[in-house]
């Protein structure tokens, strides 16, 4: 699997992690199991990141050690051009002017909204911390909410109050752990986006680790696919649904299929549903076998096509219908149809398609 190289620009950087190593020792104590394994990202002042992968590819340890809960074993992190963590050095992570937000908010059950976002402000006097607390509770759109405890406030607003809390002491660089995997599935786009606003408003660095595409792409301006603990792709959102570098990112991001493909022109790859424009920078040939992928917005319905395909699933979504689709060799695809083309299972309808962005791998 290969690894997209980033480039460092240290002007901008806040955030470098180059050749990132984490271990823990083995359960039988004789050995050690690598969570992180060669680890490179690049953050900017100002931007949001996020680490993407599924559960065990050591995203959330990457949040621990550049906290600095986590020793290097080799590689270095860099926050502000400034060496915290490697294998020689280990700023304590009271030093290093980072802030979280964890997965439960650990907020303090037996202090008010206002008392639990001044807690990291005890180094100010009195007047400063209260000053500074109610100035972040309007920033968060919580100063109604100031005398409250946690539990008398929903999800959302919990999720706010740890991250003004974590914001209150200006740090350089927030922290935020699966943020919104407490919260009911409806209401993670939405206060994905909300909380994209407060950082961008209040010019905050951020990075994230979660699992869930949507919320990343909500959210970040640069992804991390993690696995094997690397990133594998660091790019835009826009950039890694459109151009995959590789297959695993492209079965990974969205929702698709791959059928086989022949290259029949240097502009064009011919596929059971008919021919697609190749884009640039591919590297096949004409003659050669590829692999396409197609994904659910590839496919169009079209009542006057010539080409048909069978319904074998649907799925509604309010809007449209996922449609899964058998085509006459088997194949199945995806397609997404407005709701008001409602087709039975079993039933034959026409398609044809409409891909801007043709992703193909050599087979």
């Amino acid at each position: 699997m290969n690894e997209k190289i980033i480039e460092m620009n240290s002007a901008s950087t806040l955030l470098s992690i180059k050749q990132l190593e984490i271990v823990y020792p083995s359960q039988d104590g004789l050995g050690y199991n690598t969570a992180v394994n060669g680890l490179n990202l690049e953050l900017a002042q100002g931007e949001i990141g996020c680490l993407l992968g599924s559960s065990g590819c050591g995203k959330s340890t990457v949040l621990r050690a550049i906290c600095g809960f986590e020793p290097a074993r080799s590689g270095e992190i860099l926050l502000r051009n400034k060496v915290v963590s490697s294998a020689a050095i280990h700023i304590p992570p009271n030093q290093r002017r980072v802030g979280m937000v964890f997965q439960d908010f650990a907020l303090f059950p037996h202090l008010t909204v206002l008392e639990n976002i001044a807690f990291g402000l005890q180094h100010l006097p009195a007047q400063e911390r209260d000053r500074l607390a109610k100035d972040w509770l309007k920033r968060v759109s919580l100063s109604d909410k100031a005398g409250s405890y946690p539990h008398e406030l929903s999800g959302g607003q919990q999720q706010r109050v740890a991250l003004a809390r974590a914001m209150a002491p200006e740090p350089d660089l927030i922290l935020l752990d699966e943020p919104f995997s407490s919260l009911d599935i409806d209401l993670r786009e939405r206060l994905a986006i909300e909380m994209r606003e407060i950082l961008k408003a209040n010019e905050i660095t951020a990075l994230l680790v979660t699992h869930d595409q949507l919320e990343a792409f909500a959210i970040a301006d640069q992804v991390g696919v993690m696995s094997d603990g690397k990133v594998i792709q660091w790019d835009s959102p826009y950039e890694l649904y459109h151009k995959p570098m590789n297959r695993y990112i492209a079965d990974f991001i969205g929702r698709g299929v791959f059928v086989k493909g022949l290259i029949r022109a240097e502009d064009k790859v011919e596929i059971e549903l008919g021919a697609l424009e190749l884009g640039q920078g591919h590297d096949g040939k004409v003659g050669d076998e590829v692999n396409v992928l197609l994904r659910e917005d590839d496919i169009q319905h079209d009542d006057n096509s010539p080409v048909q395909a069978e319904v074998v699933r649907k799925t509604f979504r309010g809007a449209d219908f996922l449609y899964t689709l058998r085509l006459s060799s088997g194949t199945e695809v995806f397609a997404l149809v407005p709701s008001h083309h409602d087709h039975a299972i079993g039933e034959k309808i026409g398609i044809c398609l409409a891909a801007d962005h043709v992703v193909t791998f050599k087979d």
